[in-house]
Order: C-alpha cells, then sequence, then structure tokens
C-alpha cells in the first residue's frame, strides 16, 4: 500500500497557477499539455531526491531533497508532469514535461500498490546515470514488529533504465545501491594501483 506524502501547499499553488496561465502552458515544449481537450489537473506528488554518492571510502550514499513533481492529468491518464523547486522564496514551479518518465512513473506507482507493506512513494533521481527510479520509503509497523525501515526500502528504476538494470523490477535498496555506487565511483588516477 501507498501512503504519499502531502505536497506542500507553495508547490501545489504554484503548478495550479502555471496550468492556469495560457502563457506558461504554450511556453511549455509539451505538445500534450496545448492539445489536451479537457481540465487538466495535477495528481500524485512525489518529492524528488537526488542520490549523492561521497567520495569518501566507507560513507553510506546519501540523498538531498530537491524538487516535488506532479504528474498532470487529463482525462484517466497522465499526460506530462510538472516540477517544483526550493528558491529562497519557497517552492517554486519550475517547468513542465513529457516523455517516457511520465507513463513509467505511473506504471511504477500501479506496480507499487501490489506490494506487501506500506511505503512512501519518492523519485530518486542520479543525474550521473540518466537514471531515475521511484523510491519506496517503508513504513515501520505502528507495533515495531517489522524490520528497520532503512532495510525495506526498495527502488524501482524506471524505463528507460541504464544498461544493466531492469526497468520496473523492484531492487533492495541494499542491493542497488552498491552497484550505483560502483558506476559512479570516480576512475583510479593513472599510475595508481586499482583497489582491492
Amino acid at each position: 500500500m501507498l501512503r504519499p506524502t502531502p505536497a506542500p501547499a507553495p508547490a501545489l499553488r504554484s503548478v495550479l497557477a502555471a496550468l492556469g496561465s495560457p502563457t506558461a502552458v504554450d511556453e511549455a515544449r509539451t505538445p500534450a499539455l496545448r492539445a489536451a481537450p479537457g481540465p487538466l489537473s495535477p495528481e500524485l506528488p512525489l518529492p524528488v531526491h537526488v542520490l549523492r554518492i561521497s567520495a569518501a571510502p566507507g560513507q553510506a550514499p546519501g540523498s538531498r531533497l530537491v524538487g516535488w513533481r506532479f504528474l498532470i492529468r487529463s482525462g484517466d491518464r497522465a499526460i506530462a508532469a510538472a516540477d517544483t523547486m526550493l528558491t529562497p522564496d519557497g517552492w517554486s514551479f519550475s517547468h513542465f514535461f513529457e516523455g517516457p518518465y511520465v507513463a513509467a512513473t505511473e506504471r511504477a506507482l500501479a506496480q507499487a500498490e501490489a506490494l506487501p507493506g506500506t511505503y512512501q512513494p519518492r523519485l530518486l533521481s542520479v543525474p550521473e546515470l540518466y537514471m531515475l527510479t521511484l523510491w519506496l520509503h517503508a513504513e515501520e509497523d505502528p507495533d515495531g514488529a517489522g524490520p528497520g525501515a532503512e532495510s525495506a526500502d526498495v527502488l524501482v528504476p524506471l524505463a528507460p533504465a541504464p544498461p544493466g538494470i531492469a526497468p520496473h523490477r523492484p531492487y533492495r535498496v541494499a542491493d542497488l545501491l552498491p552497484v550505483l555506487s560502483t558506476r559512479l565511483a570516480p576512475p583510479p588516477l593513472l599510475g595508481s594501483a586499482a583497489p582491492a
């Protein structure tokens, strides 16, 4: 079961204002928004985090919140998305976009509903690999009987995924993060010994 975190009200207001602005919609490079026959509504807000791999050996990867993404629905399907970003004045509309990640996000959320457990859906971006995943952050059992939330987190790479990583397959964070860390590690300097 998914238990989404509510988006900050200013983030939602900024997207609603952009959707209501003919200029913002017309200037967006999203033909689907301009051609939509009916009303458009921002739904399924997801916090967007960026993966940080530390250069210090042995230090665990981390993430930081960089924005909120809303799927823009027309009728019964998402046709585009809107991103917001944190500015010194608070949450602000950033841009509209369309493409494979919109449908892939919708598909991954539907898949996640069938997984056992309760999760907070998030997006985790790995810009260096041109990779986006649905991050299912596990919630603790109210009685504390379940495993620690961190060990139960799941990542679902969205299509298109980097070579060698299957899209739309749920991975435990503990299994996928080492693969990503290895791919993101800087290459050894010329003349230095290769790590053991």
